[in-house]
């Protein structure tokens, strides 16, 4: 009798480990491996540009989610390149769609460059350099992209604008920043560049099993 209860408590214990155990039907049951020499290469392309964000590939990680590791780098705030003409708008072009609040005449203090993503998460290491982000606070006067290639790097979002009562962060070698969805961020002073690799899960915005071409099989 002893026996038997013990077979059964056993049992009883064991049986929600193994089934916990078991990988999900249709999800990855393996893992993947992002060396350093493809971060590097990924980003030898980023360092002939003043400003280049790339993801590395698309990781999935189960039900609609994925991982991608992107390869940033921005250059100096200071001294940035001459602005490239924009070039003329199709006829048939849709109007952009504003996004953010709306105002007609922003705040002095009101910082350029903000953007905030709709379904992207992004985690910042960084790697090399530093500067001053801004964080937080209101986007202002946007213009909503619906712009969603496979390999990102962050899908829809809201760009062109300005931020209103954002927070200034000063970030350095080794300083990690968090960003969820729909947070406004963006720099506001690179004395130098900054290089960083950006931790980013999503649901449903890119496509599993992208590879950035840097380092895609031949």
């Amino acid at each position: 009798m002893k026996t038997a209860l013990k077979v059964l408590l056993t049992a009883a214990v064991l049986t929600p480990v193994a089934v916990y155990a078991q990988p999900r039907p249709g999800n990855p049951t393996t893992a993947t491996v992002i060396t350093k020499e493809e971060i590097a290469k990924v980003g030898a392309a980023a360092q002939a540009s003043h400003t280049t964000d790339e993801n590395t590939k698309v990781v999935d990680i189960g039900d609609g989610w994925s991982m991608e590791l992107g390869v940033i780098h921005r250059g100096s705030t200071r001294n940035p390149p001459p602005a490239a003409p924009r070039p003329p708008a199709a006829a048939n072009a849709a109007a952009p769609v504003p996004c953010g609040q709306q105002m007609a005449t922003v705040p002095a203090d009101a910082i350029k460059g903000a953007i905030s993503h709709d379904n992207q998460t992004e985690g910042y290491y960084i790697v090399s350099g530093g500067g001053t982000a801004f964080i937080d606070g209101t986007l202002v006067n946007g213009r909503h992209s619906t712009n969603n290639p496979d390999g990102g790097p962050n899908g829809p979002g809201c760009g062109g604008a300005v931020a209103v009562g954002a927070r200034k962060v000063d970030l350095k070698v080794g300083d990690v920043l968090i960003v969820p969805p729909g947070v406004i961020h963006g720099w506001s002073d690179i004395p130098d560049h900054v290089d960083y690799l950006s931790f980013r899960p999503s649901h449903g915005v890119m496509k599993n099993g992208w590879v950035n071409p840097a380092i895609a099989s031949k």
